[in-house]
């Protein structure tokens, strides 16, 4: 469902995303893991075609990213880490916007959105987006890419400015698509929503992937316990360094 083969990306002389592969299959909730910096939100943004690689391919859905942009970009799902929308718009003109944009069927869209909407407890649509805090704008964002229901969903940090009950239905609905067939492609700073939800997880460390598999995978690669948390393993793999020592700088 989503394969990148020899991705890289330059900006000027820095690389971004140094040669990166994936393989992603239908069904799967692959999360993506990485410090600030890392090159995550720049892997997203040529997954979903946002922007170009300075070399490499990529296929969603079996087709070429160069060749069926539009066509992949109709059939995906895609939720920021910051929400742009257009702020002079009211909720309920967003949503009737993007069911225009990705012509859906609206009847079935609005039936879902609405169950969304009494879910995430989104009950502002009429007023204007410019209103709206973090938090509403994400809930909005989401309903208005699950409503559609597509086979490949990338969300970028979705859970930053979701209250907690929030947080965990989008983590219920995201494993009830998941089982569904669609392919979920995530990252997160949370560790712990990638230990409990994520079939497999990637790891990016100055634009490299340093380590892939599921977390018993992950945990074989280290060279201390065994019982490492998805925490502790991440801060090895990604050379943290010794952060008692650190806190006794400070």
């Amino acid at each position: 469902m989503i394969k990148a083969k020899n991705l890289v990306k330059k900006f000027g002389d820095f690389i971004a995303v140094d040669n990166v592969n994936l393989n992603i299959k239908s069904g799967e909730i692959y999360g993506f893991l990485g410090p600030n910096g890392a090159g995550k939100t720049t892997t997203i943004r040529m997954l979903t075609g946002t922007l170009k690689p300075t070399s490499g391919e990529i296929e969603i859905l079996g087709m070429d990213m160069k060749k069926n942009e539009i066509k992949i970009k109709a059939n995906i799902g895609v939720v920021p880490d910051e929400p742009k929308m257009y702020e002079n718009l009211k909720g309920s003109e967003f949503i009737e916007f993007i069911m225009n944009i990705y012509e859906v069927d609206k009847d079935e869209s609005k039936k879902r959105l609405d169950e969304i909407c009494e879910a995430f407890e989104i009950d502002y649509l009429d007023s204007f987006i410019g209103d709206y805090s973090h938090g509403m704008k994400q809930k909005l964002m989401v309903a208005s890419v699950l409503m559609r229901k597509p086979k490949v969903i990338f969300l970028d940090e979705p859970t930053v400015g979701l209250d907690a009950k929030s947080a965990k239905i989008l983590k219920m609905l995201l494993e009830k698509y998941s089982k569904e067939g669609a392919t979920i492609f995530l990252t997160t700073h949370i560790l712990e929503i990638a230990e409990k939800m994520c079939d497999r997880i990637g790891i990016i460390s100055s634009g490299k992937l340093i380590a892939e598999g599921t977390l018993e995978e992950l945990k074989a690669l280290s060279k201390t316990s065994e019982k490492q948390s998805l925490e502790d393993l991440f801060l090895e793999l990604t050379g943290a360094g010794e952060l008692d020592d650190i806190i006794k700088e400070l």
